[in-house]
This record gives structure tokens, C-alpha cells and sequence, in this order.
């Protein structure tokens, strides 16, 4: 099959489009004939050795994590699904490729009137970004939210699903995304280049921290007391924390069929959209990357692999 690969750590320049052996379905898991794989950072941070202390690769390493396709190969105790079937997920990596294979606990059946490319998006992106505002953060009607970093690819998801459940929506976002964040629901947006977040809110009883180091050390100044700053980029300052009497916790997104469906049912239901700012073919993975590290990308960036 052809798959993108890297065979040594580094950037872009690593990236290679070539032919590689085909996977196959171990038990629990699933083949899928990949149609769509979305990028996220942790794709090129995983690549780069940033994350060696915590396992190193073999290579060659195939990306990618997000994907949507057709089962194409059921492995033993995969129960739920077969051959044909449209899905969408999470896979541990080796999604930038022709097939894949995935856990089936962290599939779920794509909705017919969702395609593949917005189907690629959701998975890390939304799942993340319900946990963080949902389970971590524990977010109700009636409160309020600031969302760091709202026209990326979590930030579009947290800005949609928090405004559905109830709460007041603020965002951080450059002047030029504004109007794109308060289409997606935030009440207020305030651009970071311009105005200090922490000077123009306070008393929010939500932080989802989407931007580290000095914005995060920042951040737990302008909840309430009691309030929760939740961090999907590293781990909270605890002097911070402690000093303004609130919760400052760092989460890894936990993959579900479930939540995956939950997700899939809001994206049918008209509640949530994918935004998709840009898609590449497989081929062009590395001018995808690069495009992508510069930052400031609105919603996802999605690699084509088939139609």
C-alpha cells in the first residue's frame, strides 16, 4: 500500500510518500480502507522526538491518528462491525496510509450525511474537546467558559459544544478569526494581539487551556475561586493555581465508540459542523505539515487518501 512515513526523527523533511507493507487486523481491532486522516500537532511533536522519553518509534513510522473509511478486515473479537462498513475513529497511529488498522473501542459508524473528510476531523479534535469542557471541567448551563485558542481544531468543537450546553462563551482568537468564532457560537471574542485576556475577563469559572507557557501561568488569575483551568498542552502551574484557590489539571484524551457516536449524533442533528480549512492528497503530506506548523489554522487540516 502507499502510506506516508517517517525513518528518522525530525520535520517535514522527514516525511516520505512510498510503498510499505499493509497492516493487518489483530485481535480487537480493525482494517479500515482509509478515506480521510485529519493532522494534528501531536503528529509532528511524535515525530520530532519531543515525546522519546515516553517511548521511542520504530521506524518506519507511519502518522496520523484521526481517520475516516470502510472496514475492510474484521480481527478476532472485533464484535460490532464488518466488512463494508463506513467508520470514523481513533487509531494509535498509521493513519496516513491506505489502510490502517484501529482498535474497534474507539470506532463508530460514519453517518451517511456526514463525509469523509468531516468525519477525519472529529475524532481527537471534538472528543478532546468535550472532555476537557465535560468531564474535566465539569461545565454547566449558565456558566462561563474561556476557551484559549478558539479557531483551531479543539477550539472549534469546545466553542460549539459549550455554547449547546448552556454556558457563556468567550474566546482568544487573532482579530482576523474573530467573526469566525462568534459563527460558532462564543458570546465574546477578545484578540490576543491586541488585548491581554487577563485584563478583559475575570471571575469565569472555566479555563480550557489550549496555549502553554506564559498564557497558561497567566490563566488561572481570571477564574473564580473553586473554578477549573483544564490543560490540553501540558501540565498547569501549581503555585498559580494554589495562589487564585482554583483546580488546574492536565488530561489525555481517552477514545470511545461512544463518545464517537454522541458526536456523530450532534454533527447530524445540525448542533456541532466540522470546519475544515484546507484538504491535501495523501501525497502531499509534508507540504500539509508545514503549512500546518505555522499556526493560526482555522479549524482542521485533512489529507485525501481515496474518494
Amino acid at each position: 500500500m502507499k502510506a506516508v512515513t517517517i525513518r528518522n526523527y525530525g520535520g517535514p523533511e522527514q516525511l516520505r510518500y512510498e510503498e510499505v507493507l499493509a497492516p493487518q487486523a489483530g485481535p480487537g481491532q480493525v482494517l479500515v480502507r482509509v478515506h480521510a486522516a485529519s493532522i494534528n500537532p501531536v503528529d509532528y511533536k511524535v515525530a520530532s522526538g519531543a515525546f522519546r522519553a515516553l517511548g521511542s518509534l520504530t521506524f518506519p513510522w507511519i502518522p496520523g491518528s484521526d481517520l475516516s473509511g470502510v472496514i475492510v478486515g474484521v480481527g478476532p473479537g472485533a464484535t460490532g462491525f464488518a466488512d463494508g462498513t463506513p467508520v470514523f475513529g481513533h487509531c494509535p497511529s498509521g493513519a496516513y496510509a491506505e489502510l490502517a488498522v484501529a482498535p474497534a473501542a474507539t470506532v463508530a459508524r460514519k453517518p451517511e450525511a456526514v463525509t469523509h473528510v468531516e468525519a477525519a476531523s472529529i475524532p481527537i479534535a471534538a472528543q478532546t474537546a468535550w472532555q476537557a469542557l465535560f468531564d474535566h471541567g465539569q461545565l454547566q448551563a449558565g456558566q462561563s467558559v474561556l476557551i484559549h485558542a478558539a479557531a483551531g481544531g479543539v477550539g472549534s468543537f469546545a466553542v460549539q459544544l459549550a455554547r449547546w450546553k448552556g454556558a457563556t462563551v468567550i474566546g482568544t482568537a487573532s482579530a482576523d478569526n474573530a467573526d469566525y468564532v462568534r459563527s460558532l457560537g462564543a458570546d465574546r471574542v477578545i484578540d490576543y494581539r491586541t488585548t491581554p485576556f487577563d485584563t478583559a475577563v475575570k471571575d469565569v469559572d472555566l479555563v480550557l487551556g489550549a496555549v502553554g507557557g506564559e498564557v497558561q501561568r497567566r490563566s488561572s488569575a481570571v477564574l473564580r475561586r473553586g473554578g477549573r483551568l483544564v490543560s490540553i498542552v501540558g501540565p498547569p502551574p501549581e503555585d498559580e493555581a494554589q495562589k487564585h484557590g482554583v483546580d488546574a489539571v492536565l488530561f489525555r484524551m481517552q477514545p470511545s465508540t461512544a463518545l464517537l457516536e454522541q458526536l456523530a449524533k450532534l454533527m447530524v442533528e445540525g448542533v456541532i459542523k466540522s470546519v475544515v480549512s484546507k484538504t491535501y492528497p495523501l501525497s502531499q503530506a509534508r507540504e500539509a505539515w508545514q503549512e500546518h506548523m505555522k499556526g493560526h489554522n482555522r479549524g482542521k487540516v485533512v489529507l485525501e487518501v481515496a474518494s
